[in-house]
């Protein structure tokens, strides 16, 4: 693995779960790896659980781990050819190849604006750090993916699962605020690739990027929609062709037991709990959000050990 930007980056899917799942079991085996190699930290959005279990899975490695706020540190500029004589103070051409002197690793984070779909589907600040970095990137949530979320999903599927082939089912839930479409996004990218039966559940409008969907089954009734399900994965996205806005706050779509049944409730967190998922589902057994949020540290460290690898070559 020479970088770790979207779900495409991993060639066999099953063998890196079965990994991870193995290096969960024994963390530090493989802590002489990254001795004398430094993991840099990008975050151009603030981050909890990203931030504290990359931060881990590369100390697991041995990796020393510099973290920079980049918005607290200076204005990057992003376009070619700009006379830069307003607020920007450093174009990412020469960030990144100076960043790239002090890593082996660049890790980073930068969330959508939600007012410029085009804009925002160019991947404008990740895809600049590939382009001008001369190391590996890692993207720990970027404009339109998450995907070590989605492997983390991945992996938690496959710990829990009774069945071959369990019955997966994404379902959008009401927000106060407009929320991206990246977790959303790499889940579905992840089930597709997965041995699963998957579907996805939204009111009708909410329709995910159709080129990320594709024959995805997509239902607009919950109830039936969950019927069966194994794995209840909730999220909340803001309107695809009204860019970023919330056009529906039917509560309606919050998730109660008496929904789920006998499904597993996932979600990324953070949850609003109420909101979203009752407590009643939060604080049972159904649910596994907090064995996917352990799981984030062992999916972020078998990547770094895929890109370490690669590096000793």
């Amino acid at each position: 693995m020479k970088k770790y930007t979207n779900i495409g980056d991993i060639l066999n899917l099953e063998e890196i779960i079965h990994q991870a799942i193995e290096l969960k079991k024994t963390p530090f085996v493989f802590e002489g790896l990254g001795q004398h190699k430094t993991l840099v930290m990008l975050f151009f959005n603030a981050s909890l659980r990203t931030r504290l279990s990359t931060e881990k899975a590369a100390k697991n490695l041995g990796m020393n781990v510099m973290v920079l706020n980049v918005s607290d540190a200076w204005k990057l500029e992003f376009e070619d050819g700009v006379v830069m004589d307003l607020n920007t103070t450093e174009h990412v051409k020469d960030a990144a190849q100076v960043i790239s002197q002090y890593a082996d690793v660049i890790a980073l984070r930068a969330f959508p604006s939600l007012t410029d779909k085009k804009k925002d589907e160019s991947e404008w600040i990740l895809n600049s750090f590939v382009e001008y970095a001369s190391v590996p990137i890692v993207n720990m949530e970027s404009a339109t993916g998450h995907p070590l979320q989605a492997l983390t999903d991945a992996i938690t599927i496959a710990e829990l699962k009774t069945k071959k082939r369990p019955k997966v089912v994404l379902s959008w839930a009401p927000h106060p605020k407009a929320l991206p479409h990246a977790v959303a996004n790499s889940f579905v990218h992840m089930m597709r690739r997965s041995d699963v039966d998957f579907s996805i559940v939204h009111p009708k409008g909410y329709e995910l990027d159709s080129a990320i969907t594709k024959d995805t089954p997509i239902y607009h009734e919950q109830i039936a929609a969950f019927e069966d399900a194994d794995f209840v994965y909730v999220k909340n996205w803001s309107n695809y062709i009204d860019y970023g806005k919330v056009l529906n706050n039917d509560t309606d779509w919050k998730i109660t037991k008496e929904k789920l049944a006998n499904a597993k409730f996932m979600h990324c967190l953070p949850v609003r709990r109420n909101v979203i998922v009752e407590d009643a589902v939060l604080d049972s057994d159904s649910s596994v959000v907090i064995q996917q949020a352990n799981n984030r540290t062992y999916a972020a460290q078998i990547v770094l050990k895929k890109l370490l690898e690669n590096l000793t070559k």
